[in-house]
């Protein structure tokens, strides 16, 4: 974790003044608000600022231009809005001063004495440092003994946020608001039968297709067979077609068929189409959605449909140019484009004339061999899926290969043991 010099210790904060860019005192500083977050350090996301009047408001850290010795300097005019803390949200001063937690290496419990923020290059503030204070007697203490203070890692110690089984369901979700799906999956992995169908039913469709397509089959088909049936249908909509169909493939046949005719009728077309091919061949490794254009579109357009949020860093990389219509199965494949040839050309330039002709396709049958073999080849992150007229029915990506690759039960397996089977394997 890269960090700047610049830290702080939340006690030396209480009752400081906090000033506008004009330098008039507008209030002073009551607490610090965090954000408890499963596997990463807490984020720091504002200051409880009391005002004249007694009143109480929140100033968010993003508006904060300076901390100085006794001064807050602000960006601007504070929200006179009372400060009413959410249910994810935690007090330190109020909440996490004089919590006891335990040291990581078992060697016993320690007081929370201070909290140490430190600003880390992209302007969040994290806590990464804790003043604490050890009480008990005992011998072989890692850092102290009893009676003593120290400055620790917050990464020493635990019990320093509830547990996935103290917090309802919303309030776990939100601490883990800033994961990525995979390591978010991780986590629903870990949490019970109950509790993971829980925290599953709370989270947004878009979010809950992210997981799922992380999950491991067991996983994904309890969650998914616990939701609604129109919740589900949803969600599946929200994934991609590979993932929904791999998916759709593990339930009873009844529940398929219900879940197909509950489904936005083009999504379910794209999921019933790769559902014929077998899972080791390019048809059913595929996403029937890259990014398609046509020759006439620009590298400008091009680069904004490479930017979708929806658009996996694989896929990306390479535009797939065909002939009308742009939606699988498409015209005639002319070529691909490369995002690095993009980003040196001008931005009105028509993408037909920068095209790689020379790309080889492969047929929906073609085996996962013949698939990595060609990726490796040609340094490539997707290969084009096209049928006996050369049309696209869609791309395989590298990351849906190495996926397939890898052991089975690999995202329920432990991380060591996965390392070990694939380099024990020659894979």
């Amino acid at each position: 974790m890269s960090t700047t010099t610049t830290r702080i210790f939340v006690a030396r904060l209480a009752g400081i003044g906090v000033f506008d860019p004009l330098g008039d005192r507008v209030g002073r500083v009551h607490d610090v608000v965090v954000l408890l977050r499963v596997r990463q350090a807490p984020r720091a996301v504002g200051l409880v600022v009391e005002v004249p009047g007694k009143r109480r408001v929140f100033l968010p850290l993003s508006r904060v231009t300076a901390i100085d010795p006794g001064a807050v300097i602000t960006n601007g005019l504070l929200n006179l809005r009372r400060f009413q803390r959410r249910a994810a949200e935690t007090l330190v001063m109020g909440q996490l001063l004089d919590r006891v937690v335990s040291l990581r290496d078992g060697s016993g419990d320690v007081t929370i004495q201070d909290v140490g923020l430190e600003q880390q290059r992209n302007r969040d503030w994290l806590v990464t440092k804790l003043f604490v204070r050890d009480e008990r007697p005992g011998t072989g203490r890692r850092f102290f003994g009893r009676g003593h203070t120290s400055v620790i890692d917050v990464t020493d110690i635990t019990g320093l946020a509830p547990s996935a089984a103290q917090q309802g369901a919303t309030a776990l979700l939100a601490t883990m608001d800033d994961l990525k799906p995979a390591d978010l999956a991780d986590v629903v992995h870990d949490l019970p039968e109950r509790r993971r169908i829980e925290v599953a039913a709370a989270l947004p469709d878009e979010r809950l297709a992210d997981v799922l397509e992380e999950l491991g089959d067991d996983d994904r088909v309890a969650i998914l067979s616990a939701l609604a049936a129109q919740r589900a249908a949803q969600v599946l909509d929200e994934m991609q077609p590979d993932d929904a169909a791999d998916l759709i493939a593990e339930l009873p046949t009844h529940k398929a068929s219900e879940l197909l005719d509950l489904m936005e009728p083009d999504e379910a077309e794209d999921v019933r189409r790769l559902l014929v091919y077998d899972d080791d061949t390019a048809g059913g490794l595929m996403t029937t959605e890259p990014v398609m254009l046509g020759p006439e579109a620009s590298v400008a357009t091009a680069l904004a449909h490479a930017r979708r949020q929806d658009v996996t860093p694989a896929l990306a990389a390479m535009i797939f140019v065909t002939r009308p219509p742009q939606e699988t199965p498409t015209g005639r494949l002319l070529g691909v484009i490369h995002l690095q040839r993009m980003l040196r050309e001008p931005p009105h330039e028509a993408i037909g004339g920068l095209l790689d002709k020379d790309i080889e396709a492969v047929g929906p049958q073609a085996p996962i061999g013949r698939i990595t073999r060609l990726l490796a080849t040609y340094n490539l992150t997707a290969l084009p899926v096209v049928d006996e007229q050369r049309r696209l029915l869609g791309a395989v990506s590298v990351d849906d290969v190495l996926d397939h690759l890898l052991p089975d039960d690999w995202r329920e397996a432990d991380d060591e043991v996965t390392d070990a089977a694939m380099g024990g394997n020659g894979v």
